[in-house]
């Protein structure tokens, strides 16, 4: 079965949201941790990672968002942030204390797959990747691995990257790891364009925009993703 990955920026109300994701068919939650110069993000989770820095939302009320998400699901929970973020924690300590409130993963946008190898975390691979770099990238992955389906910040668009097919065949051919396909998909048209080629589907922006109408709203767009992936695959 294709996967469907939704993207939650970390607020009080995030546990009920992620819930009613899981509910409407999430397979994995990723938990945006707010950062004050989110460089890979479009307007839409930059405004709503202001927002949640605003309301006093700093690591330590993250983390423990993540540990309130644990109690209530039992899919996989990824961490999303920046290496500023793990940089003013300190790495190891940051490591252990995700795993301690339920994180089964990491992916830090901006930290190369070089350094901190500690950091166990999910890859991200993009158009613009040399062949050299998604070799190490998929060699040193957590799982699987991020594909970045556009040049450019996330955010809705009207159709699917027409890069994404290239670049899934580019990657297919140096791993057998699974590939998730994210950045610009919105609708379940585009969910299940990306499910016809890859092994997972990511949403973020939009999910975060229906996200603000409540849990109900969020679990009824999750639904139809997981609808349309299941019809595709």
């Amino acid at each position: 079965m294709k996967k469907l990955v939704i993207y939650l920026v970390c607020e009080p109300g995030t546990p009920e949201l992620a819930q009613a994701a899981v509910e409407g068919g999430a397979d994995i939650i990723e938990l945006g941790i707010p950062f004050s110069d989110p460089l890979a993000e479009g307007p839409t989770i930059r405004l709503a990672s202001e927002r949640a820095l605003s309301r006093g939302m700093r690591t330590a009320e993250c983390l423990q968002v993540i540990a309130d998400v644990r109690s209530r699901v039992d899919v996989p929970l990824v961490p999303m942030t920046y290496a500023a973020i793990l940089e003013a924690w300190g790495y190891d300590r940051f490591v252990a204390d995700a795993q301690a409130a339920g994180a089964t993963s990491s992916i830090i946008v901006d930290l190369p797959v070089e350094e901190h190898q500690e950091v166990k975390r999910i890859q991200l691979v993009a158009p613009t990747s040399t062949d050299a770099r998604i070799e190490i990238c998929s060699a040193n992955t957590d799982g699987w691995l991020y594909l970045v389906s556009l040049t450019g910040t996330t955010g809705a668009r009207s159709e699917v990257s027409p890069a994404l097919a290239g670049l899934v065949d580019r990657v297919r051919a140096k791993t057998e790891k699974p590939l998730y396909a994210g950045f610009g998909i919105s609708t379940p048209e585009h969910a299940a364009t990306v499910a016809r080629l890859a092994d997972g589907v990511v949403v973020g922006s939009r999910a975060v925009q229906v996200a603000e109408d409540g849990p109900d709203a969020l679990r009824d767009y999750v639904r139809s993703l997981r609808t349309a992936i299941d019809a595709a695959s």
